[in-house]
């Protein structure tokens, strides 16, 4: 099946998607014929904004993974793997337990400013280690997974010195939820959209990287200032991602996975395949995660590890099979 295919068919699936999970949930809704006012409020002021932020943070993440596998050429790497999550999560706890011990009222962007900011200096932090030891991209990747584990021992400490309530409201941030970023104003996502559609527009970088280093240069392709420029923009899509709902795993590690599988092509078709599949995939995941239980809500990094990890599982062990 050809690329443009491959892509019609994923929009349709994305389409009929949307409709279905704004129509199910604790309150049936008519979509798009809201019989009264509340069941209008609990469309476009609830459903709808939380939908929108699953898809563009399914759709980042899975793309942001798609990027560093190819600029690794590590099917393992994800976005995770730099430490910036782990940076972002290490500023984002560390301002909720300072904000609580010093008896002071985080405004409803403040935790999300902190996680960014983490995130941002985690990058800059790596970027800046990186050109001072001259380290190649496979340097690059250990130095990330190094300093993630840093940041994570760090965030450790600090869990284990919060009290029970702020405990918990840490650890139901970092297993990654929804809710915290769907009252955010558009502002806050149209850098992602825009980040996310340069990436859509440069893929045939990573169409030349692929092929390798001298090929790319013999195309008009300067290979070191491509690869930061492509790294810079997963960090930023990673950081505000976590900025918006904490940490979400598997959806940048499986789904370019899954769509290399499926669709057997190069990283040009690959790329907006698996951004549409992430879209997808977390906008499932999150309306599993309202529709399981009984009251409240499940943290959908919850669902997307339950998931994604046989998954993945599979995808692997069939691959070697095959």
């Amino acid at each position: 099946m050809s690329a443009r295919l491959w892509i019609a068919l994923l929009v349709v699936l994305l389409a009929l998607s949307l409709l279905l999970t704004l129509c199910q949930g604790p309150v049936e809704l008519d979509w798009p014929w809201a019989q009264n006012a509340f069941e209008r409020q609990v469309l476009w002021d609830l459903r709808w904004p939380r939908a929108c932020l699953a898809m563009l943070l399914g759709a980042g993440l899975a793309a942001s993974g798609c990027v560093l596998q190819t600029l690794m050429q590590n099917s393992l790497a994800e976005p995770g793997l730099l430490g910036i999550s782990s940076g972002a999560s290490l500023l984002a706890v560390a301002t909720l337990v300072l904000s609580r011990v010093l008896g002071i009222s985080l405004p409803s962007w403040g935790l999300s400013l902190a996680a960014f900011s983490g995130a941002i200096l985690m990058t800059v932090l790596l970027l800046a280690l990186v050109r001072r030891q001259r380290l190649d991209i496979s340097r690059l990747l250990l130095l990330g997974v190094a300093l993630g584990i840093c940041a994570s021992a760090a965030t450790t400490w600090l869990l284990f010195m919060a009290n029970d309530g702020t405990l918990r409201e840490i650890l139901f941030w970092m297993m990654g939820s929804l809710a915290y970023g769907q009252s955010r104003p558009v502002l806050w996502w149209l850098p992602y959209l825009l980040v996310l559609g340069w990436l859509m527009w440069r893929r045939d970088w990573l169409a030349r990287l692929q092929l390798g280093e001298q090929h790319a240069l013999l195309m008009g392709l300067d290979p070191a200032r491509v690869r930061w420029q492509l790294i810079l923009a997963v960090a930023f899509l990673t950081g505000m991602a976590v900025a918006l709902a904490g940490a979400i795993g598997f959806i940048g590690l499986l789904l370019p996975h899954l769509m290399r599988l499926l669709t057997r092509r190069g990283v040009a078709t690959v790329l907006p395949v698996a951004t549409l599949g992430g879209a997808i995939a977390l906008l499932w995941a999150d309306w599993l995660a309202r529709m399981l239980p009984q009251a409240g809500e499940l943290p959908v990094g919850i669902v997307t590890a339950t998931l994604g990890a046989p998954a993945l599982v599979m995808l692997l062990l069939r691959r070697q099979y095959d």
